[in-house]
């Protein structure tokens, strides 16, 4: 592994082909066992102090975010949706320290449109507001001219997975259809399910035992809290355990969102069709509006924007949705706030006080 300077003058890593193939079994998931980076390493014929000693740099250098686990948001009783708003230009980056406030707030993003803030919110169960209110409370404190609700109304694929390898073709496709990802088992987590979450939301530690460490802070035994997690995958309140990494640090500049207008006799069909291909990660059937025509969602992450484009001419050739206004590209051209959400915790109501007492909403501060 090479290092540069980052222009604050931090050591940035660039990942070198052993890297890359460690952060691909990483990004794919991490062993609910005592040792899990032995485990990984294993898999690489890789020791465990060079798994650390790798890993350890990648996160310094900014290319891996966290390690931590991945959690179906709906499946623990948080009601969330997609959101896009339109503001001037001038107005734009105070809109999103705004919008960046409230703690449901995962990503935000501004987007090659003219619906230029895009965002995704969620509250908890049992919010004195709700979802659409919350919405409206940003949409009055940020004066957008106009804010759209897009709540997933079918997910077809979600799998963030970059191919650090560089081996995938643009147009590569699953041999067979994925099963649509299931989303929890419909009971809502008790209070030890809150607990074991408030444990195993956060960034792994960079040691040989880290849910060791985690057990012994909160006073549970280990194999206890594994087997929490595991439960969790069983119940698909967890997609994985697994590193989240820093799409531009690892390489991929270019986070093409592109979205179809398609017939709604040809949803069911298009949908699993586009979750197909292995560059898509995010795959949707959402809400239209008159000012918003277009109902399934693919999310393309490439290294190059000429990248994405090749995937999303694929796209159109296998679906014959080739017309030029069978689809738009809304390319991400800055990140306000891309976080892992925080469940359980107690600045959704402190987020609420403050929206029903008419005061000012806080403002995004940064990581």
């Amino acid at each position: 592994m090479t290092t540069a300077a980052s222009p604050s003058g931090a050591p940035r890593a660039r990942p070198d082909d052993t890297d890359r193939d460690l952060l691909n079994e990483l990004q794919a998931g991490i062993a609910f066992e005592r040792r899990p980076y032995a485990e990984v390493g294993a898999r690489l014929s890789m020791d465990e102090d060079e798994v650390l000693r790798r890993l350890t740099r990648l996160k310094q250098g900014g290319v891996v975010r966290q390690l931590s686990a991945i959690f179906d948001t709906r499946a623990l009783g948080y009601e969330s949706s997609l959101v896009a708003a339109r503001y001037p230009e001038d107005r734009l980056s105070d809109a999103a320290d705004i919008v960046g406030g409230h703690p449901g707030v995962s990503h935000n993003y501004r987007r090659s449109h003219a619906f230029n803030l895009w965002y995704t919110v969620a509250v908890e169960r049992g919010s004195r507001l709700g979802l659409e209110d919350t919405v409206e409370r940003l949409r009055e404190a940020t004066a957008a001219e106009s804010m759209r609700m897009l709540p997933t109304l079918k997910l077809y694929k979600i799998n963030v997975q970059l191919d650090m390898t560089g081996k995938q073709a643009a147009d590569e496709k699953d041999e067979a259809p994925r099963p649509a990802p299931r989303r929890g088992d419909g009971a809502p987590p008790t209070e030890a399910d809150r607990q074991a979450v408030r444990i195993l939301q956060r960034d792994l530690p960079l040691v040989p035992g880290p849910f060791d460490a985690w057990a012994e802070e909160a006073g549970v035994d280990v194999d206890d809290l594994l087997g929490w997690a595991q439960t969790f995958v069983d119940r698909s309140y967890m997609r994985r355990f697994a590193a989240v990494l820093n799409h531009r640090r690892a390489g991929f500049g270019a986070n093409g969102m592109a979205v179809w207008q398609v017939p709604e006799e040809r949803l069911e069909e298009l949908g699993v069709r586009m979750a197909a291909f292995r560059a898509v990660s995010h795959c949707y059937r959402r809400p239209t509006y008159p000012d918003w025509p277009y109902n399934l969602f693919t999310m393309v992450h490439s290294r190059s924007m000429e990248g994405c484009e090749e995937t999303i001419a694929a796209i159109a050739e296998e679906t014959g949705l080739t017309a030029r206004d069978d689809r738009a590209v809304l390319y991400s051209t800055y990140e306000y706030k891309k976080v892992r959400l925080v469940y359980f915790t107690p600045e959704y109501r402190e987020w609420e006080d403050l929206a029903l007492a008419g005061e000012a909403l806080p403002r995004w501060k940064g990581a």
